[in-house]
């Protein structure tokens, strides 16, 4: 029977049991939220700063201390990425990629998708994040759309894997409204 462990429990064991050297990189930075619509267990919503902007589709509904988003950039909003970040007890003295871990991704019933996550934690930041190495996210971001849950399996060397499930309720909306905004902004500054 696989070992149940919160988000927080996990991450703060894999932070210690890692033996790859940390790498500088640029210090955390906080974005302003606006423009912020619910889409049942989603949300849509523009990241700013300065100049800069993003546009995310987040659940941060099935756990009190995760969140799982995607991000979209105007320019380059064919090439959206998939985040997950994890609140930890304190904020992180250093920006550091903490692990490379296999990691399996499905939303219900489709294929596994076999990939790799990055964790990495930044300065003065308390989350920690899981980039996930995807080669063909336009077809999950399709499944998102249409599924109801989406299962998360991290390895964990020799113990069990570590498992989460974020609810699709809503992301369909929330993933289109994030894409429309991103190639909007994107089309009036070219």
């Amino acid at each position: 029977m696989a070992q149940i462990m919160t988000a927080t429990t996990l991450i703060t064991t894999a932070m210690a049991v890692s033996l790859l050297i940390a790498t500088p990189m640029a210090n955390a930075a906080t974005f302003n939220t606006d423009d912020v619509s619910t889409h049942d267990h989603w949300h849509s919503m523009t990241l700013s700063l300065g100049n800069e902007r993003h546009y995310r589709a987040v659940e941060a509904h099935s756990y009190s201390d995760a969140t799982l988003s995607l991000n979209a950039t105007p320019g380059v909003c064919d090439l959206p990425w998939l985040e997950m970040r994890v609140t930890l007890e304190q904020q992180q003295g250093e920006s550091r990629a903490v692990n490379l871990v296999p990691t399996r991704l499905r939303v219900d019933e489709q294929p596994v998708i076999d990939t790799m996550a990055e964790f990495i934690t930044e300065r003065g930041d308390d989350g920690f994040y899981a980039h996930f190495y995807l080669s063909d996210l336009e077809s999950l971001m399709a499944d998102m759309r249409q599924g109801e849950q989406l299962f998360l399996g991290f390895d964990q060397e020799e113990r069990e894997p570590w498992y989460m499930t974020f609810s699709l309720q809503g992301a369909d909306a929330a993933i289109n409204r994030m894409m429309t905004q991103c190639e909007s902004h994107g089309a009036a500054t070219q």
